[in-house]
């Protein structure tokens, strides 16, 4: 007996519809990232010296390169949350772990304070240790039974994508 509220309804019809304004958005954004490389990179390579990026430049060019990544991966979460109507934990801890090793690579170590870098280093290990736990876990899910009680399923097998 599935009984739906159709003022809960009309609100996730709303939720949808933002999160397809979210996806739009988050499209223009990566194009407009995508032209800031661009522009920086040729801005960079014309002047003087010409077609020599320095090891800061190239450093805040990985940044930059590493940003645009962040948010296709975004819009990754976005369309699947979308088409399964679900958010996918994996996938959130991976858009996570790019943005530290995005934050590691565009660091400053002269300006970085030693417990900065102690709580870098356990965000880290802790996002990387969360993903293998989540992509080590059998997959399963849960159905209800006839008298109301869940009853979890398992498949048997890791799930091995990325």
């Amino acid at each position: 007996m599935d009984v739906k509220d159709p003022f809960v309804e009309k609100l996730q019809i709303i939720i949808r519809f933002a999160v397809r304004i979210l996806a739009v958005l988050m499209v223009l954004v990566i194009l407009l990232g995508v032209i800031d490389v661009g522009w920086t990179l040729y801005q960079k390579l014309i002047n003087p010296p010409a077609f020599i990026l320095t090891i800061p430049e190239i450093l805040a060019t990985f940044g930059a390169f590493m940003a645009v990544l962040i948010a296709i991966e975004i819009f990754v979460n976005i369309t699947i949350y979308l088409r399964d109507d679900v958010i996918h934990v994996k996938i959130v801890i991976a858009t996570a772990l790019m943005a530290v090793a995005r934050k590691v690579i565009i660091l400053d170590m002269e300006k970085t304070e030693p417990l900065e870098l102690i709580g870098l280093a356990l965000l880290v290990v802790t996002c990387s240790i969360a993903y293998w736990l989540v992509h080590e876990m059998p997959t399963f899910s849960i159905r209800f039974g006839k008298n109301g009680q869940k009853e979890p399923v398992s498949n048997g097998e890791s799930e091995h994508q990325t």
